[in-house]
């Protein structure tokens, strides 16, 4: 069973990474560069994949707002809590709020849409959001990689290929359940902020 895990990952894991940084993706960034360090990956592919992710989802939110704003998937996301919040931020701050929105946990897709409605020219978002994605796919992928020199350094080079796999794979599954806690509470403390 793990050696068909392994392959998966060394298959399809890239693709994964990328996919996992089109939305809110630093696990995805993180076990990127956890499984570079195990040479499953090489590094530079890694954080390719993770920049690409991030670029290419911020982009296309930004375009959802920019070209699509009666669009009911828009309309939908424009009722999410926190749009509001990320629409008057974008409108006074927006190269910092660009900069910045990637590193806001449960506000990435919604700030996205409100970067697109704002007004921001599409060449400034485009430019502003490549630099952030880099420096975003730089330290969660270096994050992950220098984690799993930790990781190695704590559960000892006695452990097998697949056993640090498995490990990744449950460090993985604890940083999204504790991602998705903290969206929860993040998105339940904004629709209390809105009805006050």
């Amino acid at each position: 069973m793990t050696q068909v895990i392994h392959h998966l990952i060394e298959r399809y894991g890239l693709i994964a990474v990328f996919l996992g940084c089109v939305a809110e993706g630093e696990s995805a960034a993180i076990l990127g560069g956890f499984f570079a360090h195990q040479h499953v990956f090489v590094i530079w592919q890694a954080l390719l994949a993770a920049f690409l992710g991030a670029f290419v989802g911020d982009t296309f939110f930004f375009f959802l707002g920019h070209s699509f704003a009666e669009h009911r998937w828009v309309r939908r996301l424009r009722r999410r809590p926190g749009f509001n919040h990320a629409y008057r931020l974008v409108r006074k701050h927006p190269n910092i709020f660009v900069l910045s929105n990637r590193y806001i946990y449960g506000m990435r897709l919604v700030g996205g849409v409100a970067s697109g409605l704002s007004g921001i020219p599409v060449w400034r978002f485009v430019l502003l959001n490549a630099l952030s994605s880099l420096v975003w796919a730089l330290l969660f992928g270096t994050l992950g990689y220098v984690f799993g020199l930790g990781a190695e350094q704590i559960i000892g080079r006695a452990l097998l290929h697949h056993q640090r796999l498995l490990i990744a794979l449950g460090i993985g599954l604890a940083v999204v359940i504790v991602a998705a806690l903290v969206a929860h509470y993040i998105a339940k403390r904004e629709r209390v902020k809105e009805t006050d």
